[in-house]
Parts: structure tokens; sequence; C-alpha cells
């Protein structure tokens, strides 16, 4: 059985890095669309004013795309692969509506920078996690402790406008962002069912996965660009 094991254990690990290619593919493809459509609004006078123009269409924008990554990560597995595939998209455009608030609010140097340090800072922690032995279950759990505090925080500073708060959030949302990233790639690669290679099922694992990394990569972003960004005067 070991010498089985060990002959086949190539096979399996082509097959997870096929499988991960496959979630990165999808992670770029939400990731151009949210991008391309927040610059397509920030240079739309009608499409800025449909949502900025009303707090109840920005609010309602907001509220569904709560609704949209909760329906996803729930529910992936009792979806059609056609379905995934189309709720990843659809949360994506829709993020990309709400995420043109940084085209406006910041210097395409800036957006290009922050986007560069966040591409690096990515590219390291994802394939920390995707080539890592150590078992990093233990720093998922107090990590996601970690982020509904951080929720905790960004919701009082809503009301409390706290520069200095502002800045203390931004600084551990990289922080908690980062390890995220490493853990989600590891918990990624480790739910992926082998043998399923080109079946639906697969491509709802590459779905979900590319939506957990997606939310990890977003999250980086807006706080690096709120750190280093230079707002347009």
């Amino acid at each position: 059985m070991g010498f089985i094991e060990q002959h086949r254990s190539p096979e399996i690990a082509a097959e997870q890095a096929r499988f991960m290619t496959k979630v990165y593919l999808w992670m770029a493809f939400g990731l151009f669309t949210t991008a391309y459509t927040g610059y397509m609004v920030s240079v739309s006078q009608p499409l800025l004013e449909l949502v900025f123009g009303n707090k109840l269409i920005f609010w309602g924008l907001l509220i569904l795309e709560l609704i949209l990554v909760g329906t996803l990560s729930a529910l992936v597995r009792k979806l059609s692969a056609f379905a995934a595939v189309s709720l990843f998209f659809v949360y994506a455009l829709v993020n990309g509506l709400t995420f043109s608030v940084f085209f406006l609010a910041y210097t395409q140097q800036s957006l290009m920078s922050a986007f560069g340090i966040t591409g690096g800072m990515f590219a390291g922690l994802s394939a920390f996690g995707f080539f890592t032995k150590k078992d990093l279950s233990a720093m998922g759990a107090f990590l996601f402790s970690a982020l509904l505090g951080l929720i905790l925080a960004m919701v009082v500073n809503m009301f409390m406008h706290n520069s200095l708060l502002d800045l203390v959030i931004s600084l551990v949302a990289i922080v908690v962002f980062s390890g995220l990233t490493a853990y989600d790639t590891q918990k990624i690669k480790a739910m992926n069912v082998l043998g399923n290679e080109g079946t639906g099922e697969d491509t709802k694992e590459a779905v979900y996965g590319a939506l957990a990394l997606y939310l990890d990569f977003i999250n980086l972003f807006i706080h690096i660009l709120r750190l280093t960004g230079s707002r347009r005067r």
C-alpha cells in the first residue's frame, strides 16, 4: 500500500494543482468584474447618480451583497454549477457598483500601487498556505474570532469617526486577512474531492474557493489602500 500511495502522490499533487489553478482563475475573473464595473461607474455620471444619488439604493446594494455572498457560501453544494457561477458573477458585479467609491476617492497611482502590494502579499501568503505542511486550523479559529471583533469595531467607528481607531482597524485587518489568505488556501486545497475533476461538483468547489480568496484579496486591498493611498483633491 505504501508503495502504491508513493506512486499515486504525484498524481494527487497534480490534480490539486490543477484544481487550485481553476480557483485562482475564477477569483481573477471575479476581481476583474468588480474592478471593471467600479471603473465604469466612476466615469459615468448617470451610473454615479443611480448608485450614490439615493441612499436607499446604495444601502440596498450593500444588503444585496450580503445576501448573495451568504447564499453562495451556505448553499453552493445544493446549487447547480451554472447557478453557482452565475451567483458569483452577480456578486462580483454588484460589489463593483459600490466599489466605484474607491475610484472616486483615490488617485489612479494609489490604486495601482495598492493593487501591486496586495497582489504580491496575496501571492506569497497563498503559496505558503498551499505548500506548508503545518496544520493552520487553530490559526483559522483565532482569525475568525478576530474578524468578528474587527467587524464590531468597524460598526462602532461608523458612528465615532475616530481617525486613530480607523488606523488601528486597517492595521489589524491587514494582519487578519493575511492570515486568512494562508488559512483559506490550505482549507480549499484540502476540501477538493479527488477524482471528480471536470464535473459540476468540481466547478462548484472551485467557485466556492474563489469566493473565499476573492474576499480575502478585496479586503486586503481596501485596507492597504486606506493606509497608503492618496486621496483626490
